[in-house]
């Protein structure tokens, strides 16, 4: 006995500027600009953690550079 293929109902909810679409019922071209912002969105994510990275080494850095430098005279310094 086959049984009947079960229908995918649960629905693809999106939420944009403080309402709620079915995405499902868009056109194809809104599903695409939907698609498109979700992309944007996780290249921001990434990139904004990836400064985060850069300003914590950069700090290190100045950190360790800082230490070193600490009883060589500057220029400014009187001799």
């Amino acid at each position: 006995m086959m049984s009947e293929p079960v229908a995918n109902t649960k629905k693809s909810v999106f939420t944009f500027r403080g309402k709620r679409y079915d995405l499902n019922s868009l056109p194809q071209e809104l599903k695409d600009l939907v698609q498109g912002l979700r992309q944007a969105n996780a290249q921001v994510r990434k990139h904004n953690d990836t400064l985060k990275l850069l300003v914590v080494g950069r700090q290190r850095l100045s950190d360790q550079l800082n230490e070193k430098l600490n009883g060589i005279p500057s220029l400014s310094d009187p001799s």
